[in-house]
């Protein structure tokens, strides 16, 4: 495999995310499935079994991609990327109480990590293993 920046960063966030995801399934075996709250995983991120779905399809995701090739990867790095991005500010909309609308249980550690994760995702995505255009003889 090549040392790309946008597959090694797609296999430890794949990676993250599905450790997250399993783990978040062993606090919240008695939390309802789209609950606006649910126990903290790492004494900081509230999790429910939607969210820790989430967690796993995005592992899954980014390490598939990470696996096949490197245009892939940092197109699905891109578009993931995109997703945690809108969902840190959808969730800075909808984290507040017990709003109906919070489906995934976010809270504001939640918050910071989505945009956090959106930044690097995106950042690699867009940056690295760009192919620069041969420049024609003048």
């Amino acid at each position: 495999m090549s040392k790309s920046p946008n597959r090694m960063l797609g296999i430890i966030l794949g990676v993250v995310f599905l450790a997250a995801g399993m783990l978040g399934f062993f606090l919240t075996s008695d939390t309802a499935f789209v609950g606006t709250t649910g126990p903290r995983l790492l004494d900081l991120f509230e999790v429910n079994p939607l969210q820790n779905l989430l967690h796993i399809a995005s592992g899954v995701v980014l390490l598939l991609a990470a696996l096949v090739g490197i245009r892939i990867s940092r197109v699905l790095n891109g578009l993931v990327g995109a997703a945690y991005l809108l969902l840190g500010a959808v969730g800075i909309l909808i984290s507040g109480g017990n709003n109906p609308l919070n489906i995934v249980a976010l809270d504001g550690a939640d918050n910071v990590l989505n945009f956090a994760f959106a930044v690097v995702l995106l950042v690699v995505a867009l940056g690295a293993d760009r192919t620069s255009p041969s420049v024609a003889a003048a």
